[in-house]
């Protein structure tokens, strides 16, 4: 049944919520406009508010249905179930990143992994959310906010006075670097001063 959850899972994780919005609302493929990026922040940017935070609940959803539901069908039999959340988990984020519906593209796995985080240990993922929020609003960077929320967050867990278990900690250091690695793209944009920042009122173009 493990590999049951886990395929699951990973099918949750991949189902394209931005691509799906994209055709819904204007019939386009979201991969053809503003970054080219399959998320809530491109939505944002090309459909508008209302459809990107649409797509960032709909992906949140996705990681904490596999970890708090999806996750039961390999209870019985094995010796920790916290292993089993953590693998379940690690696949809606595999998910969303490699789609097997866009063949094996997606997004960056940020919101995913705030959906599964907060099914595991929502003080930590709350103040890192927190950080990278404010992090957004000084500078409108949203890649910038996913990054610095990414990096403090496995520090939160090490060190907030919660008994959560070892591998939530192994878990929260894995998820952060893919974030970080998913945004290689985004912090040589940065570097160079070419990153898009965020607006209310543009909607931004294909990067070439």
């Amino acid at each position: 049944m493990l590999f049951l959850a886990i395929t699951l899972s990973y099918l949750l994780g991949s189902i394209p919520t931005s691509y799906i919005m994209g055709k819904l609302l204007r019939g386009i493929d979201l991969r053809e406009h503003g970054s080219g990026n399959v998320g809530a922040t491109n939505t944002f940017r090309v459909l508008g508010p209302a459809p990107g935070i649409t797509v960032l609940l709909g992906d949140v959803l996705k990681g904490s249905v596999a970890v708090l539901f999806i996750s039961r069908l390999a209870i019985s039999g094995l010796p920790s179930y916290e292993w089993v959340k953590v693998f379940c988990g690690i696949a809606a984020i595999c998910g969303h990143d490699w789609t097997v519906f866009l063949k094996f593209k997606g997004g960056r796995g940020v919101a995913t992994s705030i959906g599964v985080f907060f099914a595991l240990v929502p003080q930590a993922i709350g103040i890192a959310l927190l950080a990278g929020v404010v992090v957004i609003l000084l500078t409108r960077y949203v890649s910038l906010g996913s990054i610095s929320g990414a990096i403090l967050f496995p520090i939160l867990v090490a060190f907030l006075p919660f008994a959560w278990p070892l591998p939530y900690f192994w878990f929260a250091l894995l998820a952060a670097l893919l974030v970080v690695m998913k945004h290689i793209p985004n912090i040589k944009r940065l570097i160079k001063g070419k990153e898009n920042r965020l607006s209310f009122y543009r909607k931004g173009r294909r990067r070439q």
